[in-house]
């Protein structure tokens, strides 16, 4: 019999077909990927790996998804719109696992994100001594509620019965499950010798004459001519916590209110990455943080932590590292509660093997880094009974140490082994060795991109002479010499975190790595010790927040010396050439793209026709620069800009310096218009660090700056980073990268495990004296890379 035809129908469709996809810079790619198999997407930095995996096959996937609940039910959803591609077939269930960072609400924590939380709740509800009540008394998110009422009852004749209601929650009642209470710190608030007509207000908005200080100087309820030191009681306390009152001020109807619970709404509820900078830093100045006095930071109330098991509370447990927590859930052996025991030891033992479980679960899921967040995320689907789903993963190895890939290799593999097909879009070349097949796409970034350079094997890849294969052996030679340092930052007993009382000299004026497995104390060695203070410029991986509206041009001020060019050349006033401000197209308010609610349908964004998508009015481009206007030149690359404000009439060159330095981080692909929400992680802190260039610092501390380059993108990173060097700054990166640590005049590694068992210095000294040595896993590794 024919083996085309003793094959099933239901099992022809073995790879999902993309044809024509145009997604943001995608040249009709066409491609097909193998189900059931792991497929890795490389090309360098904006090539297109992103748009043609999350913005063409997740997006689609979850597009049908949606449409398949009630139109009620998708009233409530994101409204997706169909993405630009001809065909897409035999698409399956996809499940996004992003590098976005976990909510960083402080009652959101490592075990309530993966419900390992649930089940202690649960096994201290049953076993707990003395009984504290069922699960939710432990649950530090359920406040504890008494209420009492009449209802009224039938029975043969309606009466009224008196019905008391009680829940009993986990949560602290006075720092409401936050484990911390904030406090203002009066002194920068005002200056107490100063009366409030003398300006003592020292709050951003308060100074001057503006309505903020009006309020408080004609409230009548103190001399506003009275020094604030020398105020009464009660008129302290009608200063700082008086309740809302309305009154007249100045014939305006106006509240009054005291200034600490106006504060705290004005401002401190804000998110503060959102605040502009000079409000964040008065805020980071005037707030200060403690752990609660009554549960000792540990969230819960007094009756959660009084129950225990074998004398363990579940606060206890929850501070305990996981791999410990582990082996004493391991040591529990209750046949009542047995099928409950091993699903929790089933979750516990998957942190551990996904390199983990020095984590503990009450560390709160805003502080994880996006790699963490990422394998965070990983642990719920591990379990997962679900087969034959599309798994789309986003730089995996992200800040994970050569020694941890490994591991994350073998996880990769085993979602596959399961039946599932497993997406990957990758630059490391331990993962693409690991690849069923391979998608390359490029050949150059942004509009230079987006075409298909190669498909199939990594054999392949090697031979194929694509700018990916060509760099896939690439490995960084050790430097012949080491520059010389000229001082050095002296940090004694540091013991941020898990650091254990780590005393280390970090040599100055020369490129320092420090580096060491995931969890063993770098970020708080660099970040906790460096004193962040005058001269040192610290670009951590904190995303960047941004609307529709914001893009390089708004980020990095680079608008601001364009407009100001522009309207020189044309004798008119700068706000025209803003689209947030006069020069907004009147349709679509400077937008670009008309957004279109349809109430229980998806909502549909389409672009403005009087703009044609540009964001102006028209008159507005009539005003040119050099011959272009302004939606053009925001329409540019960052290289093409950076040579037209070089020379000839737009000569501009405080425009030309922030170019320069965009063009420096390999960012010369971006166009100045681009909404900052298209960008990739690894891009908005390359972003952060041009921004941050021209910052007047001695010391520059980078957090992972290869997060999502190319292999051949991390050779320009070097050249900047050893221009830094040579300018008289010192560079400390914390990075797990063998060719930046290759590149290093000094490494420090930090280990030998994570959790606590890092927190030591295990080796301080050159490369080669490292790879000499091959004394630490670092240098294991790095010896097998340099191939010595």
């Amino acid at each position: 019999m024919d083996d085309a035809i003793a094959q099933h129908a239901a099992d022809r469709h073995d790879v999902i077909r993309v044809h024509g996809a145009r997604e943001n810079n995608l040249k009709d790619v066409s491609v097909e990927i193998p189900k059931r198999r792991l497929t890795v997407f490389t090309g360098v930095s904006g090539s297109g790996k992103s748009s043609l995996v999350f913005d063409t096959i997740a997006a689609e996937s979850q597009r049908l998804i949606n449409e398949t609940y009630s139109a009620f039910v998708q009233g409530f959803m994101p409204s997706l719109s169909r993405p630009e591609v001809d065909v897409l077939d035999g698409l399956t269930t996809v499940i996004s696992v992003d590098q976005q960072r976990l909510g960083a609400d402080p009652r959101s924590t490592v075990g309530t994100v993966t419900d390992t939380n649930t089940l202690l709740r649960i096994l201290f509800s049953r076993l707990g001594t003395p009984h504290a009540g069922p699960p939710g008394a432990f649950a530090f998110n359920v406040p504890s509620v008494s209420a009492s009422g009449a209802i009224k009852v039938e029975r043969g004749a309606k009466k009224a019965e008196k019905v008391t209601f009680n829940r009993i929650g986990g949560m602290c009642p006075r720092c409401e499950g936050r484990g911390s209470v904030s406090d203002l710190d009066l002194t920068q608030l005002y200056d107490d010798t100063k009366s409030i007509n003398e300006g003592a207000f020292t709050i951003p908005g308060y100074t001057g004459g503006g309505w903020n200080s009006r309020l408080y100087a004609e409230s009548g309820f103190y001399d506003p001519d009275k020094p604030i030191r020398s105020f009464t009681q009660r008129e302290l306390h009608d200063l700082l916590h008086r309740e809302p009152t309305r009154m007249k001020i100045a014939g305006i109807n106006m509240t009054y209110e005291g200034l600490i619970p106006r504060l705290q709404k004005s401002m401190l509820s804000k998110d503060k990455e959102a605040m502009q900078p000079h409000i964040r830093a008065f805020v980071e100045r005037a707030v200060t943080f403690a752990a609660c006095p009554d549960c000792d930071g540990t969230r819960l109330a007094e009756h959660a932590r009084a129950s225990k098991i074998r004398g363990i509370s579940i606060a206890d447990a929850c501070r305990t590292e996981i791999r410990d927590l582990a082996d004493w859930v391991r040591a529990l052996d209750e046949p009542s509660v047995a099928p409950l025991l091993s699903s929790l030891r089933q979750s516990l033992d998957s942190f551990v093997e996904i390199g983990l479980g020095y984590l503990s679960l009450d560390r709160p899921a805003g502080t994880l880094s996006g790699g963490e967040a990422q394998r965070v995320k990983m642990i719920r689907h591990l379990g997962s009974s679900l087969t034959d789903v599309t798994y789309v993963f986003d730089e995996p190895t992200a800040g994970l140490h050569p020694h941890d890939i490994q591991r994350m290799n073998g996880l990769l593999l085993r979602l596959r082994d399961k039946g599932n097909t497993v997406l990957v879009v990758e630059h490391k070349p331990e993962v693409i060795a690991i690849a069923d097949h391979v998608v390359d796409l490029g050949p150059g970034a942004g509009t230079a991109g987006g075409t298909l350079c190669f498909e199939g094997t990594v054999e392949g890849l090697r031979a194929g002479g694509t700018l990916t294969g060509r760099h896939l052996d690439d490995r960084a030679a050790l430097k012949e010499s080491v520059r010389k340092p000229t001082g050095a930052l002296e940090i004694r007993d540091a013991r941020a975190h898990n650091l254990q009382g780590v005393d280390v000299d970090i040599p100055l004026g020369v490129l320092v790595v420090v580096t060491g497995v995931a969890g063993s104390g770098k970020s708080s060695l660099v970040h906790g010790s460096v004193p962040a203070g005058e001269g040192v410029v610290a670009v951590d991986q904190a995303p960047i927040r941004g609307s529709r509206r914001s893009n390089p041009a708004t980020y990095t001020g680079l608008l601001d010396p364009i407009r100001k060019a522009f309207a020189k050349a044309n004798g008119v006033k700068p706000a025209l050439f803003s689209a947030n401000s006069e020069g907004a197209c009147p349709t679509c308010n400077g937008a670009g793209v008309i957004y279109t609610d349809l109430a229980m349908m998806a909502g549909v964004a389409t672009t403005c026709e009087d703009c044609e998508g540009r964001r102006f009015d028209s008159s507005v481009l009539e005003y040119r620069l050099g011959g272009r206007d302004i939606s053009e030149v925001l329409a540019m690359p960052v290289s093409e800009a950076e040579e037209f404000f070089g020379d000839g009439e737009a000569r501009t060159p405080a425009a030309h310096r922030i170019l320069r330095n965009l063009a420096d981080v390999g960012l010369g692909y971006l166009t100045l218009g681009q909404p900052l929400t298209t960008l990739s992680g690894g891009e908005r802190q390359r972003l952060k660090l041009a921004t941050h260039m021209a910052d007047k610092g001695g010391v520059y501390v980078l957090d992972e700056p290869t997060t999502g380059l190319h292999l051949a993108d991390v050779e320009q990173l070097l050249g900047l980073l050893d221009r830094l060097v040579d300018s008289g700054k010192s560079v400390i990166v914390v990075e797990h990268h063998q060719a930046v640590m290759a590149h290093a005049d000094w490494i420090i590694d930090l280990g030998p495990g994570a959790g606590h068992d890092g927190g030591r210095v295990v080796f301080e000294g050159t490369p080669a004296e490292l790879v000499a040595g091959r004394s630490t896993v670092t240098g294991e590794h790095l010896a097998e890379y340099v191939r010595a």
